[in-house]
């Protein structure tokens, strides 16, 4: 009975079906009306990523459309207030909560809630104060739409007293002219007698007489000063500079010979990715960290590293950091991709001023050089230098030692890899190399695009082995080019 009664109230031939009808029609438009802008342009969160370290905490929110948002900085205690406009707080965001680590850098913890409707409110507790940058990045290599968020430490680590801190002792004993010490019979550790002879002969052969700090220069009656045979500036040719003379050198006071690694990619750059999931970012910054600890090893050397966890740095930070600790080398370290997975061989590349030097060279600078694009740099911001200012000035002196300090690594590459994909040093624009007064290098130690060139990018043993051989490199460059003198301030 109850049901006959409402199927024919519904009936359209009953008086108030008319009625009715309209009431639910102007009811439904009127949820609509509530509801609609809310779910119309809710943004969903694809992603929410975290990448902490000590130069500064990254926080992405990658959505399908970009995000509009409020925030502020607040004190006592020190935490950072973000509201997110047409936001739903959904399971991605959800999850921000687990990804801060209890070693982070900046974070202590974060707090996410729905503050009202349309908006999450996500509040990060800081360990100290923080100066952010928050920036929209457009889509780019298969990322959409993402909203970054950097925590920088308010008093920034300083690359130049955080390796002297770290070298202080070192360099004191070389500056005594102590003796390195013994071999522990590790076949990676040269002998004492090695490091003795490598160090007198990079102790003899000096630098060009230009000190730090001048000052008049004692005579020596019984010899005759050395006539000037600097050659003259002249108008540039790139294709003189393979006959350009080399730098003069003389006397020196020993020191620590600095050196730069450069592991590419890193946070939300991941690099090349091989065919079995491998990340360049990744494997490079083991070798990296593995070339480091030997060339720490050295009784007369020191390593800096521009990045020594999985966070970006935009190509000109590089640069920048290399330069603020004097680098005497800059070795930037990579794993090649190709489209072909047969492609294979370990290269070394130099900075060119007209173009590459192959096909190959070509697209590999193509690639490199948008590091910056999918790393995510800030192009708006106007107290951090991120522009490549710096990257004009680049010199034919430094092309020129570059590719001697490359020559010296292939050499000892080729008794690691299998083959070299090259076997003379090429060049390319890669903006990561134009410090315009540090023989820098760019080695992409394999193709992670072949198969079994990313096993080898994977195996510990390789990436021991190919590390002694850039530090072997590394000397044998020294052993014959001496660095020349800077104004340093290490």
């Amino acid at each position: 009975m109850l049901i006959k009664r409402f199927a024919r109230t519904d009936d359209a031939s009953s008086p108030n079906a008319g009625r009715r009808r309209a009431l639910r029609a102007g009811a439904s438009t009127l949820i609509l009306a509530l509801t609609g802008p809310r779910f119309a342009f809710a943004n969903a969160i694809v992603a929410v990523r975290v990448w902490p370290a000590r130069d500064y905490t990254r926080v992405t929110l990658e959505t399908d459309n970009p995000v509009k948002f409020q925030q502020q900085l607040m004190e006592s205690p020190n935490r950072f207030v973000i509201d997110l406009d047409e936001v739903d707080l959904s399971p991605a965001l959800r999850d921000l909560v687990a990804k801060i680590q209890p070693n982070d850098p900046q974070i202590a913890q974060v707090r996410v809630g729905q503050f009202k409707p349309g908006v999450v409110r996500m509040v990060f507790d800081l360990k100290a104060g923080v100066k952010p940058q928050s920036f929209t990045l457009p889509p780019v290599a298969g990322y959409k739409y993402r909203t970054v968020f950097d925590l920088y430490p308010a008093v920034e680590p300083d690359p130049l007293m955080e390796l002297l801190a770290q070298t202080a002792n070192k360099a004191q004993a070389l500056a005594q002219n102590s003796h390195p010490p013994q071999s522990s019979g590790n076949a990676n550790t040269p002998s004492t007698e090695e490091s003795e002879a490598f160090f007198q002969k990079y102790a003899q052969q000096g630098q060009s007489p230009r000190p730090a700090r001048p000052g008049p220069t004692p005579s020596t009656p019984s010899t005759p000063a050395a006539p000037d045979k600097t050659p003259p500036l002249a108008q540039r040719n790139d294709d003189d500079t393979d006959d350009l003379p080399p730098p003069p050198r003389g006397q020196k006071t020993a020191r620590l010979l600095t050196i730069a690694l450069d592991p590419g990619h890193g946070g939300e750059d991941p690099g090349a990715i091989g065919s079995s999931g491998t990340y360049e970012k990744v494997v490079v910054l083991q070798i990296a960290k593995r070339l480091r600890d030997k060339i720490n090893a050295q009784p007369n050397m020191r390593a800096m590293m521009t990045r020594d966890a999985d966070f970006f740095v935009p190509l000109g930070v590089r640069v920048q950091k290399a330069r603020r600790v004097d680098a005497d080398l800059f070795m930037s370290i990579h794993a090649d991709a190709f489209t072909s997975p047969s492609a294979n061989g370990a290269s070394v590349f130099a900075l060119s001023e007209r173009g590459a030097t192959s096909a190959t060279a070509r697209l590999l600078e193509k690639t490199q050089n948008a590091s910056d694009l999918i790393g995510g740099v800030n192009i708006k911001t106007n107290d951090r230098t991120v522009a490549h200012a710096l990257l004009d000035m680049s010199t034919t002196a430094q092309i020129r030692d570059s590719k001697v300090f490359g020559t010296a690594l292939l050499a000892e590459i080729g008794t690691v890899a299998d083959r070299l994909h090259s076997k003379n040093v090429e060049q390319a624009s890669f903006a990561v190399l134009k410090a315009p007064d540090i023989p820098s290098v760019l080695v992409e130690t394999a193709f992670i695009s072949n198969p079994k060139e990313e096993q080898y990018l994977n195996d510990p043993a390789y990436q021991e082995r190919l590390a002694n051989a850039l530090l072997k490199g590394i000397r044998t460059y020294f052993s014959k080019n001496p660095p020349i003198a800077k104004n340093r301030t290490a």
